[in-house]
């Protein structure tokens, strides 16, 4: 079972695809915009999928040079923080994440992003309330995924109780969430709570369409259980239903 924290990767995902963005202040993209804005959002694009690559170098040089142009645009901050985040510059990643929030506080990819590197960084209780904002947070559709990133965080952090509260939380919210099924039954499995952990999941199997990561922590929870049958069925599905997943390619695993 991973501990795996997931990243809003909107800003991103909008860089690379040419998707239609927000202002900062929640407003409407704007009909007509300067030569230094558009040029700056095209170095985002490039700066982003840089990063992405791990092409740290490149990535600085376009996103400095955004900076330069729109030091406004609360993404090109954004991209900043997750770059210093992952060279190791923690104090410089506070500083642009906060200063993307003070420019787009309404944003909850910012705050989730913000609070997945507070996490990581052992911040355990500012990762948290950032989440809990998040899955508060009017604009955002998505409680179920801050909900289970405050849970993944508190697990890491070994605080089992409040994290198993935080996947119950966002199963309710979502009963058919995956991510959130997954974490719950692996959580139950590292207090050695067989019996609860296999009814997480095959609770899920019993409403909702397989998802391979849910049938691969059935497999989990069967062997742990010394079902083997069980076991089979699971790999079975896993093998048949989802060859290509990366579940089955770890299944395959000896």
């Amino acid at each position: 079972m991973s501990y795996s924290i997931r990243l809003i990767a909107g800003l991103a995902a909008c860089a690379l695809a040419g998707c239609v963005t927000t202002t900062a202040d929640g407003g409407k993209p704007l009909k007509s915009e300067s030569s230094d804005v558009q040029a700056a959002k095209y170095n985002i694009q490039l700066g982003t999928a840089y990063l992405q690559q791990g092409q740290y170098s490149l990535a600085k040089e376009k996103l400095e040079r955004s900076l330069k142009q729109n030091p406004k645009d609360p993404d090109v901050h954004t991209s900043l923080a997750l770059l210093y985040d992952r060279t190791g510059d923690s104090k410089l990643a506070d500083k642009h994440f906060r200063e993307a929030l003070r420019l787009a506080p309404d944003n909850p990819d910012v705050s989730n992003n913000y609070a997945a590197v507070l996490c990581k960084n052992g911040r355990t209780d500012e990762g948290v309330d950032r989440f809990m904002a998040v899955a508060a947070n009017k604009y955002y559709r998505s409680p179920e995924v801050a909900l289970t990133n405050a849970g993944v965080c508190l697990r890491s952090a070994k605080r089992l109780d409040e994290a198993q509260q935080k996947f119950v939380g966002a199963i309710k919210a979502r009963p058919n969430y995956a991510e959130a099924t997954v974490q719950l039954a692996g959580l139950h499995l590292e207090r050695e709570q067989i019996p609860e952990a296999r009814k997480v999941v095959d609770n899920y199997l019993k409403f909702f369409k397989p998802d391979p990561n849910v049938l691969y922590a059935a497999v989990t929870v069967a062997r742990a259980a010394k079902d083997k049958m069980s076991e089979e069925k699971y790999s079975r599905a896993l093998r048949l239903d989802f060859p290509d997943s990366a579940p089955a390619r770890q299944l395959k695993k000896p």
